[in-house]
């Protein structure tokens, strides 16, 4: 058996990560740039998003999560003489991974013989959690902390997500995407597409109009599924909303209902996870779509 660490991009509530058992060391987010708080803990991702939307001329930062708490962590997990796997949001756009890798090593100094692993995800909000629901459910099964990472590293690369945002402003101002392109896109009133996969975004097309986009993200999942074989139920899969849950809600029935209708005898399980603060501040308030990975099995 071993413990499971993961930070909050991960975008779990505290109380779901309770009821699995996976800790949480959180970001930090800033509304005025000058004053950090620990998301989810100091402030709740329902009061960042509502400032975001009245405040739609003010860009919040993020901070990452601190060596010391991850030490902290850490720490008595190897006091306790705990085998420890910590899940990091993707290395490609933050260094959170860092903080916990430093933090590894000053615990080493002390416990030389702590099992402690700290993995770079490569994925976010949805498909971190995804990874993390993995991981859970083969620490559940009764695998080692090693069996574990072999899966997990040999599997992460099938994580992708499909999304639109409500504009791309944000996406500019984090340097995630052209300011040419990204005001033309804007002015124009179309949607874009953004793609996720190996831990970074790519552009992921265009749609015309709101619905349109949520049409088109449910199509380029479907097109992985037939790219990459098996049924729904072979992957864990996770509709990821931001500020507008009921939007969220109606395209997970819309994600489930397509997946039924394709794959009939499949049980085509879909999640519903409120995208967090972190990845907020780099999409805005209205960013939509779905996360997949493939599913880990018992043989």
């Amino acid at each position: 058996m071993f413990d499971i660490i993961a930070d909050s991009a991960c975008d779990f509530t505290p109380e779901m990560a309770q009821k699995i058992g996976v800790e949480i060391v959180p970001f930090y987010v800033s509304l005025d740039g000058e004053h950090y708080r620990k998301e989810g803990k100091e402030i709740a991702v329902r009061d960042f998003y509502q400032f975001m939307v009245d405040n739609p001329s003010a860009y919040p930062k993020t901070g990452l999560a601190a060596i010391e708490e991850f030490e902290e962590v850490f720490r008595r997990q190897a006091e306790a003489g705990r085998p420890t796997l910590c899940l990091c949001f993707t290395g490609k756009m933050s260094g959170c991974v860092g903080s916990a890798r430093n933090a590894r090593e000053l615990v080493l100094e002390d416990y030389p013989d702590a099992k402690i692993e700290v993995m770079d995800s490569a994925a976010a909000t949805v498909t971190e959690a995804t990874m993390v629901e993995n991981a859970v459910a083969i620490r559940d099964a009764g695998c080692t902390l090693d069996e574990a990472v072999t899966w997990l590293e040999a599997e992460k690369s099938t994580n992708n997500i499909f999304f639109t945002v409500g504009n791309l402003d944000y996406l500019i101002k984090g340097g995630r995407i052209g300011k040419v392109s990204g005001r033309a896109a804007n002015f124009l009133g179309i949607k874009p597409m953004i793609l996720f996969k190996d831990g970074e975004i790519f552009s992921g097309g265009v749609a015309r109009g709101r619905q349109k986009s949520f049409e088109k993200a449910l199509e380029q999942m479907m097109n992985y599924l037939d790219a990459n074989g098996g049924t729904p139920d072979d992957y864990r899969i996770i509709v990821g909303y931001g500020y507008d849950e009921e939007e969220g809600k109606r395209l997970w029935m819309q994600t489930r209902a397509a997946l039924r209708a394709k794959y009939p005898a499949a049980q085509c399980e879909v999640g519903l996870l409120q995208i967090g603060s972190t990845i907020a501040v780099h999409t805005g308030p209205y960013a939509l779509g779905m996360g997949i990975m493939r599913r880990w099995k018992k043989q």
